[in-house]
């Protein structure tokens, strides 16, 4: 049984509000709903005059949405769909936000809904959708697709150093039907030193899984630049990623964003006259303190990252 939205922990919740700095009348929007842990503490912020949308694939998200509007104080409204899809839609709308936020990777909605197998801790069907809508599966991935490109998301999506054995051992065992199925094909196909690591041998493989099944990079890669065109100048963009591959882009979007001249570095003085779009709220990552890891271990890889707009592209000169 899920959680009840009220005992939903939101990882980083205290500072991701600090970052983003809601007042009383803001429009903000959570491109990741999930089971609304964040967006309830910003409805709070922004009050009766303020409007929160949100975006979530996931239909229980919706459902979790539902209880959220019926509870909160704010305008709001919902969006299912994929969240750079939600955005572009807002974009069209000529929507503009005070503030945006997202909470990649899994929610906690699907990590505790063992029957839909995104977790190597528990029998369940190859599924891995967040949108049980759509029609590819783990389970077509794992038993269709060809060995070299099993291997690939492995090493790409998982930075899984033992990519070729594993992917070598799930052809060998097709089909694979359950997440145990899988988990013992990870482990035949790992050295046995390896099976005995830090963390569990299946971590990086269903990871990788969940990333190819649900195309979350790029998702990522789609939504970021709708993202901060949707934001007003002075609005803050932040979001809190889950492991390397999710921060990287992250850091080097905002990175970019914050970078002034563009001149080549042996000239002189500057030509180009390219002012910065963006501050960096945060200079390294924001990760949480030891109170949070012990009260909810999933903080544990959580990484925070934002920034201050100063600029729409088309008026940088």
């Amino acid at each position: 049984m899920n959680p009840s939205p009220q005992d939903h922990i939101p990882v980083l919740a205290a500072e991701l509000v600090d970052l983003i700095g809601p007042e009383p009348g803001d429009t903000v929007i959570d491109c990741t709903f999930g089971a609304g842990g964040h967006a309830r503490l910003v409805a709070e912020m922004i009050g009766s005059e303020g409007t929160l949308i949100a975006i979530d694939r996931d239909p229980v998200a919706h459902a979790r949405f539902q209880e959220f509007e019926s509870l909160s104080q704010c305008h709001s409204r919902f969006l299912a769909c994929e969240f750079s899809e939600g955005l572009k839609l807002l974009q069209n709308e000529g929507i503009r936000a005070n503030a945006l936020y997202m909470d990649l990777g899994m929610s906690s909605l699907q990590v505790d809904a063992a029957e839909r197998g995104f977790s190597y801790s528990h029998e369940a069907p190859l599924d891995m959708r967040m949108d049980p809508r759509q029609q590819l599966t783990a389970a077509e991935v794992l038993n269709e697709w060809p060995e070299s490109r099993i291997n690939q998301i492995l090493r790409a999506y998982g930075e899984e150093r033992y990519s070729g054995g594993i992917s070598r051992e799930i052809v060998r065992r097709r089909p694979l039907e359950t997440t145990s199925q899988l988990v013992d094909a990870i482990k035949a196909g790992m050295p046995t030193a390896a099976r005995f690591g830090s963390g569990h041998p299946a971590r990086r493989t269903f990871q990788a899984l969940r990333i190819a099944v649900n195309g979350e990079l790029e998702a990522i890669d789609a939504a970021l630049p709708i993202a901060w065109d949707s934001l007003e100048i002075g609005g803050r963009l932040a979001a809190i990623s889950f492991h390397s591959l999710e921060d990287r882009r992250i850091k080097k979007f905002f990175a970019r964003l914050a970078t002034g001249c563009k001149c080549p570095p042996d000239l002189p003085v500057c030509i180009c006259g390219h002012d910065p779009e963006a501050e960096l709220l945060t200079r390294r990552s924001i990760t949480a303190d030891e109170s949070e890891l012990e009260s909810n271990p999933r903080s544990r890889s959580a990484r925070l990252r934002g920034a201050l707009k100063l600029a729409d592209v088309e008026e940088a000169p």
